[in-house]
């Protein structure tokens, strides 16, 4: 029977930058527009989140000027944010999303 030294052995990492693709935090930005009750829902519809955190979300926007919505895969962060602008759009508010590399 042969035993291996672990000093021998090759070290398998199971985190590393290949197993996770980049994220993406996703902003909303505030305006002199778009009303807090659509921030509120567009943070509820496109983003999921609870009434209450998705109020907490809209007060930080407004009081800070922008605020972290979530955090994506590169191409879940880019539709997120093409969904916001095109449901702000129909309802002619300039509501601004923007992405980050996290």
């Amino acid at each position: 029977m042969t035993t291996t030294d672990s000093k021998t052995r090759p070290k398998i990492s199971h985190d590393t930058r290949e197993d996770h693709p980049p994220m993406y935090k996703v902003l909303l930005h505030n305006d002199d527009y778009t009303t807090m009750d659509f921030v509120v829902d567009i943070l509820v519809r496109v983003f999921g989140k609870s009434l209450e955190k998705a109020t907490q979300i809209m007060l930080n926007v407004h009081n800070e000027g922008k605020a972290v919505c979530g955090i994506y895969p590169r191409e879940i962060a880019e539709t997120k944010v093409q969904t916001v602008h095109n449901l702000a759009g129909s309802k002619g508010f300039p509501l601004k999303s923007t992405m980050e590399k996290e």
